[in-house]
């Protein structure tokens, strides 16, 4: 079949990239391979940021940071930034959610417009555009927004909060410990793998798509793992335990007064504070690799239910994540800061068309974005991308093989306001933007008000040698700040009239009777 009716976008937490095995990873991951053996793999893809929040923002907008403003987790995604959703229900489609989005509802817009939080309209602004058939962000217990907790009691884990006392507590010699202490994420969490989060939205995903029969759906799985709490249920919590978990990285300049002082000053939060003892890294690493190797076998079941249904021969499947994890590396913990092992992500794309066989199985090495990913879907349901918001570009083309120019540069953004490297820093709420700018050669990251970063990848790809104070790089700073300069001029601002609007009313003011200027 040559045309795409149905669209899979499916989203992990916090995922390495070096955690999936088609990317050379050391987690096992085989139905994440199975799908790049039959698409294609991206192996630099990027997402706007390190962050859920605002990297998703991105990802459902195909908008940049500095445009759609959501720069932080629970800032408000404006009323006025359209989403992959709200594209998809102009075309009379609907874009379904199964799982995490991280938005935030723009409370000021509704109070502005008089909108009901609970009406349809208020639904739809509140969810980012998706129609939720389960809301799960999976950081605290689930609200009324998702089905998890009664679904957990009604098969038998009495609580009034069965999620923390099941879906991340353990056992530990017949005492009840939480895996929000990460000493105990050795032990299996108190439900079992098929009543974990992770299994209880692939059931939720299944059900649906069977539910849809014969009609063109749309759905984003989204799945909250291996985000911490990094519990995992029998046996996941315990298949890498004693194995290889990799070498931890530490660069000459880490923890010293060379390394550039908001990297410092990321190692007075607490999850940094820990990872920097490396055996707390040693110690979660494999509960954390667990994870992804969970997360991967229940991805299975859906490929096998859509192979066995024929839906494989008219779905288009994404599978990326929002960011990675820094697990020990460099000393840190979480994520947020712009090197490789957060903002560089596994992405894999299957087309079903004919005009994909060509590229089964390959490799693309170009640069893409997450800003990608909405222009892509659209792109593949023969749907219309809106130039004048998209900043992003469809990735069909290279997922058919062509050989067109591309961009050779990549972007992302932090915003650390909202966090104690502020405080430690001194610097004021506004005060505290980074942006990135990465290409084949170089990594440069310009920090507001300090000395940018740069990193030299032809000769330092792991990132670890930060020759931005080095006066004999002047040169390559200011072409990089340059070239920084350039992307945000691009910036997408004038987003309520389209392109040919704009060459319809050019010069037009005599049209409407406005004569200025005539003698």
């Amino acid at each position: 079949m040559d045309a795409v009716r149905n669209v899979l976008f499916v989203m992990c937490d916090q995922l390495r990239r070096d955690h999936v095995s088609c990317y050379g990873g050391r987690v096992h991951t085989p139905n994440v391979d199975s799908l790049a053996a039959r698409g294609v793999r991206f192996d630099h893809a990027y997402v706007q940021a390190g962050v859920c929040g605002p990297s998703r923002m991105s990802l459902y907008t195909g908008r940049y940071v500095n445009s759609h403003g959501a720069t932080w987790n629970r800032v408000p995604l404006s009323a006025a930034e359209l989403t992959l959703g709200d594209y998809l229900r102009t075309a009379g489609r609907v874009a379904a959610l199964a799982g995490k989005t991280h938005v935030l509802p723009d409370a000021d817009a509704f109070a502005r417009f008089g909108i009901e939080t609970e009406s349809e309209r208020g639904a739809l602004l509140r969810e980012g555009g998706f129609v939720a058939l389960d809301r799960y962000d999976g950081h605290t217990p689930p609200g009324p927004e998702s089905g998890y907790a009664a679904y957990l009691r009604g098969h038998g884990y009495a609580s009034d909060d069965p999620w923390s006392d099941y879906a991340i507590a353990m056992e530990d010699h017949g005492r009840i410990v939480s895996g929000w202490h990460m000493r105990n994420v050795h032990l299996p969490a108190r439900v079992r793998d098929e009543h974990s989060e992770t299994a209880f939205m692939t059931d939720l995903a299944l059900a649906w798509i069977r539910d849809q029969g014969a009609q063109p759906w749309v759905l984003h799985l989204s799945y909250v793992k291996p985000h911490w709490p990094y519990v995992a249920p029998a046996p996941w919590h315990s298949i890498y335990r004693g194995g290889d978990t990799g070498s931890i990285r530490k660069g000459p300049q880490d923890g010293t007064a060379d390394e550039h002082p908001v990297m410092r000053a990321y190692r007075e939060h607490d999850e940094s504070r820990s990872f920097g003892d490396a055996s707390v890294a040693r110690h979660v690493r494999p509960a954390y690799m667990g994870l992804c190797a969970h997360v991967d076998h229940h991805f299975g079941r859906v490929l096998q239910a859509l192979e066995m249904a024929g839906r494989m021969r008219d779905t288009l499947i994404v599978f990326t994540t929002d960011h990675g994890e820094f697990m020990g590396d460099r000393g840190l913990g979480e994520k947020e800061l712009l090197h490789d092992e957060i903002v560089r992500v596994p992405l894999v794309i299957y087309d079903p068309s004919t005009r994909a066989d060509a590229t089964r199985g390959h490799a693309e090495a170009r640069f893409v974005e997450g800003v990608d990913l909405v222009p892509t879907i659209l792109d593949a349901l023969g749907l219309a991308v809106p130039a004048h918001r998209i900043e992003g570009r469809s990735l069909l083309p290279l997922v058919h093989g062509g050989a067109m120019a591309w961009r050779d540069a990549v972007f992302s953004e932090i915003d650390y306001g909202f966090r104690r490297a502020r405080q430690v820093l001194g610097r004021g709420v506004r005060d505290c933007r980074g942006w990135m700018v990465r290409t084949s050669d170089w990594k440069y990251v310009q920090w507001d008000g300090m000395r940018p970063q740069l990193f030299d990848l032809c000769r330092d790809p792991g990132e670890e040698i930060d020759l931005g104070a080095r006066a004999e790089h002047a040169a390559i700073v200011r072409e990089m700040r340059d070239r920084l300069c350039a992307w945000f001029e691009r910036s997408k601002r004038r987003t309520t009239v389209d392109d040919a609007e704009v060459e319809r009313r050019t010069d037009g003011h005599r049209r409407h009777g406005i004569h200025i200027g005539i003698w």
